[in-house]
């Protein structure tokens, strides 16, 4: 789970701050305020740990890839790679580890503890205009966020332009024979092999490059538009590592899941449940439908039907033939239980095309989402929503009051456009649910609509009056 992330110098953010991420982050704004760009940066950065090119600092894109995020020049505040107006681009991200990690120096036997790391990284262009690192930095922590670091170890450039791994609280020793010069990383955070073979006990940053890829590999992503809904699904056996961008494989994942015989619980002491029930209990709870099954039409076909008995009716329809929010709200559904646990989900407007009651609806999903178990175990799933429902916002902060959801399982953040520049705010969210600081025109001009409604009528009657 990603639990802290700033970055620097990217697209509208000159500096995001440091953005403290919760099991339940919901992002708001207008549009054009910068809220998508953070989802597509975590997408860079992803699709440049599983690529094979070892040598591309930071794989930006293409028609092939998850995003594609143009130019490096494209992707600078301002545009501007020329000296002395170039700023790097920096970013920094802290996370927690699945299970605890343990560095023994194998010189001295000193052992550093951790459950949490933290990766912080600076870029800039070279002379093709492509990105290359200037310098990287690990650092372990253990305990709770504050000032707990155990380890610290980084990749960067001494005076003289060299190349330096240096340590703080550990020492690092180098083999013998000729000092031979370090060779640049691999990527945007891998110390290559020939780099750590120069030293006696540099081996443990193989394995914290490995944890940050493994972190990228639970990182899922689900976009904005949706497939419309088919008649007939097809499925031969496979496990969908994701349900697609546009939820294609929605459908695939419960058949998969349910072949696997994957079993869910809502909360410690919740019955368990099919995967299958659990995503119809949660279509139910949204109030869109009654009932909801995948059967093959043929017996011993690869073909799958999905109908659904909508609320009040008699007879099970197939999902074309419902209204369009059913299908479109089922990708966001199956992606907030499907993926493995300590998974992280960026979700783009899940509430659209939905009814404002489902709207609020939904964050009592993501709820169950984020406190559900497996295997008697938390699941640990971190949800990210990009968002423009205030329903959500309200049912989030009723949860709140109510003791559903404690205020440190949830991060709520307002984005705005301000002097050309994008700026981000975290709302305080008391015990009590409410928002101690409301900013200006969250969900628009709510009053100036009032105001100029009483004025419209006023001068209406007035007019009447006349006549």
């Amino acid at each position: 789970m990603i639990t802290a992330l700033d970055l620097r110098n990217f697209k509208a953010w000159r500096d995001t701050g440091r953005i403290r991420l919760a099991p339940l982050t919901v992002l708001f704004g207008a549009n054009s305020t910068g809220k998508s760009s953070l989802g597509h940066w975590l997408l860079a950065l992803k699709q440049t740990a599983q690529s094979t090119d070892r040598r591309r600092a930071l794989h930006l894109g293409d028609d092939r890839s998850l995003v594609d995020l143009g130019t490096y020049r494209d992707c600078i505040h301002c545009h501007n790679l020329e000296y002395p107006l170039e700023q790097p681009l920096d970013f920094s991200l802290r996370w927690s580890l699945p299970d605890r990690v343990t560095v023994t120096d194998p010189l001295t036997d000193q052992q550093f503890l951790g459950d949490e790391l933290g990766f912080d990284s600076s870029l800039g262009a070279n002379t093709f205009e492509q990105p290359e690192v200037r310098e990287l930095r690990y650092r372990l922590f253990d305990g709770p966020d504050g000032p707990n670091e155990t380890l610290r170890v980084g990749l960067g450039r001494g005076p003289d332009d060299q190349l330096k791994l240096v340590a703080t609280g550990y020492r690092l020793v180098r083999t013998g024979g000729k000092p031979w010069p370090l060779d640049p990383p691999e990527k945007f955070y891998r110390v290559g092999e020939s780099s750590l073979s120069r030293f006696q006990n540099a081996a443990f940053l193989s394995d914290f490059a490995l944890e940050l890829e493994a972190l990228f590999g639970r990182l899922f992503y689900l976009g904005p538009l949706r497939e419309a809904p088919r008649r007939i699904y097809q499925w031969a056996g496979d496990s969908p590592e994701d349900v697609g961008m546009k939820g294609d494989y929605a459908v695939a994942a419960i058949l998969s899941a349910a072949a696997q015989g994957r079993r869910l619980s809502i909360g410690p002491r919740g019955r368990d449940y099919s995967f299958e029930e659990i995503i119809a209990a949660a279509l139910k709870r949204l109030g869109m439908v009654d009932a909801f099954s995948i059967h093959p039409p043929v017996w011993r076909r690869r073909d799958y039907e999905v109908t659904v008995r909508t609320q009040g009716s008699s007879s099970d329809v197939m999902l074309a033939d419902v209204g369009f929010g059913v299908s479109q709200v089922l990708p966001g559904v199956v992606a907030a239980f499907y993926y493995p646990p300590h998974s992280t989900v960026w979700m783009e407007q899940p509430e659209i095309h939905l009814h404002p009651q489902v709207q609020a609806n939904l964050a009592d999903v993501f709820i169950d989402a984020i406190h559900a178990r497996e295997d008697g175990k938390e699941r640990q799933i971190q949800l990210i929503i990009e968002s423009h429902s205030e329903h959500m916002l309200n049912r989030l902060q009723r949860q709140i009051a109510e003791r559903r959801l404690s205020p440190d399982e949830v991060a709520i953040y307002f984005c705005t456009q301000g002097r050309g520049e994008a700026v981000m705010e975290r709302l305080e969210v008391g015990e009590d649910g409410e928002i101690a600081n409301w900013p200006e025109d969250f969900f628009g001009d709510e009053m100036a609509d009032i105001a100029g409604r009483a004025l419209a009528a006023m001068e209406f009657a007035q007019e009447q009056e006349g006549d």
